[in-house]
């Protein structure tokens, strides 16, 4: 097929997509497959007047580069997930795609960031920046699996005019996004440089505190379980330019999925999640239930024979399938643990199935979130045991970030070895599950190897981390 006749097939199916509008102003989805474009260094070539941008890569699987707000929706409070499963649903619905692809990966997508609890708390000095819950259906995505690629634009369209302006602009976009690139690749050999200097004392001796009481808790069985986080601040001298850091991660954690949510320019939340809080494709639902941690020098056969590491695992395994349960929903697992490498860190890792039976994304990670993983039991005195301790707002940390598609398909990740950048500031977070039996030299070992997966990608001084 020559280009005048694709360009003329695109123009055919953004008249046919106008001619199915059911109001005057209409959402309008164009794609055209593009081989070969790695989402991840086109993202910059995305860009518009609109900043927000998001990166989703799991390569060698789903590579998603999105940027633009077509559509979106922020709320802080009550019900949103209710809220939010509302606005992919009237969203999608509203979505007339004028070229339907055939493969799951170019759906259209509404990307989706929660922050950890439902409500800011006033000690966080930049609450507004977390919203309860974002959601966006973006202007422009650009997936990849394999070396299939699709480039899709949304658009509000009000007359035919407008239909056809969308699909000059994606034609465009596609030939610029072919065309050989004018600078040079990501660069990923090497640590990025950044200079700047750790804005308060070390994360440790703030840490002792809150690490010990929380250690009492557990061991009087106040609590169950206990993940207390922590927070380094570092002052920066510059802004940080997230992507050659997530192209580095790409090679360091190949098996976790890279992640950036930019809300606007100069607030960037980024990082590498090794957990998956759901999988959803049709009623097929896939949890990964990831607890238990080990690092340099455990190839992990200590892991496996650790009781501790073993308990805190099972705790997160039987709440999960307890929780499906609730549900109705009849979840599988194998009886015992594998082991998940993530660049140095090991985990104990158990993968949880189970059939949907209809119900939506949204309804699912609402019961699930947050797990024991990322919070402890029982959910609702860890919740305010974490508020109590942590002397932080936790933001995105440890919260469900992913994407649905028009399929109702979904994914969701826990955001976690993750950083937060916002202007001069650069905030890292991580945290270890505490159990009766837990030893507090070990846990700040643990915390420090969890912010070294992206400290150590910054050329920063280990020895501010372990």
């Amino acid at each position: 097929m020559t280009a005048d006749h694709r360009f003329s097939t695109l123009l055919d199916a953004a008249r046919s997509g106008w001619e199915q509008r059911s109001c005057e102003d209409s959402l309008l989805s164009l794609a055209l497959p593009i081989e070969g474009i790695d989402p991840l260094p086109a993202l910059p070539h995305l860009a518009n007047t609109d900043a927000f941008r998001f990166l989703w890569d799991c390569a060698p699987g789903l590579s998603l580069a999105a940027s633009g707000r077509c559509q979106h929706l922020e709320l802080a409070g009550l019900r949103r997930f209710e809220l939010a499963q509302r606005f992919c649903d009237v969203t999608l619905g509203r979505l007339i795609d004028a070229t339907p692809a055939t493969h799951p990966q170019a759906r259209a997508k509404v990307l989706l960031a929660f922050s950890f609890f439902e409500q800011s708390d006033e000690r966080d000095p930049l609450p507004s920046s977390v919203p309860s819950v974002q959601a966006v259906l973006p202007r422009w995505q650009l997936s990849r699996q394999g070396q299939r690629g699709w480039l899709r634009i949304n658009g509000t369209v009000s007359d035919i005019a407008d239909a056809r302006e969308l699909a000059e602009q994606l034609w465009l976009k596609t030939r610029e996004l072919e065309a050989p690139p004018g600078g040079p690749p990501l660069q990923t050999s090497a640590p990025i440089p950044i200079p700047g200097r750790l804005a308060a004392k070390p994360w440790q001796d703030r840490y002792r505190q809150a690490l010990d009481r929380a250690l009492e808790l557990v061991n009087e069985a106040e609590l169950h379980k206990l993940v207390l986080a922590v927070r380094q601040t570092i002052d920066l001298e510059e802004p940080l330019d997230t992507l050659p850091l997530l192209q580095r991660l790409r090679h360091q954690q190949a098996g976790s999925c890279r992640f950036l949510w930019q809300r606007q320019k100069g607030d960037a939340f980024f990082g590498a999640s090794p957990e998956r809080l759901l999988c959803l494709r049709g009623d097929n639902l896939r949890i990964d239930a990831l607890a238990g941690t080990a690092g340099r020098g455990d190839d992990g056969s200590q892991l496996l024979r650790s009781d501790k590491d073993r308990r805190e695992h099972e705790l997160v395994v039987e709440t999960i399938t307890g929780r499906l349960q609730q549900m109705g929903l009849n979840p599988w697992h194998r009886p015992q643990p594998q082991l998940a490498r993530h660049g140095l860190l090991t985990h104990l890792h158990t993968p949880i199935t189970a059939d949907a039976a209809g119900r939506s994304a949204l309804a699912l990670a609402e019961e699930l979130h947050p797990t024991p993983a990322v919070a402890g039991l029982p959910r609702r005195e860890a919740m305010a045991w974490l508020r109590a301790l942590e002397p932080f707002e936790r933001g995105g940390y440890a919260a469900p970030i992913g994407w649905i598609d028009s399929a109702g398909d979904a994914e969701l990740r826990v955001a976690i070895r993750c950083g937060h950048a916002r202007g001069h500031r650069l905030d890292l977070t991580a945290g270890a599950g505490l159990v009766r039996g837990s030893i507090a030299e070990r846990e700040l070992q643990e915390v420090g190897l969890k912010l070294a997966v992206l400290a150590n990608q910054l050329e920063l001084r280990s020895a501010l981390w372990q």
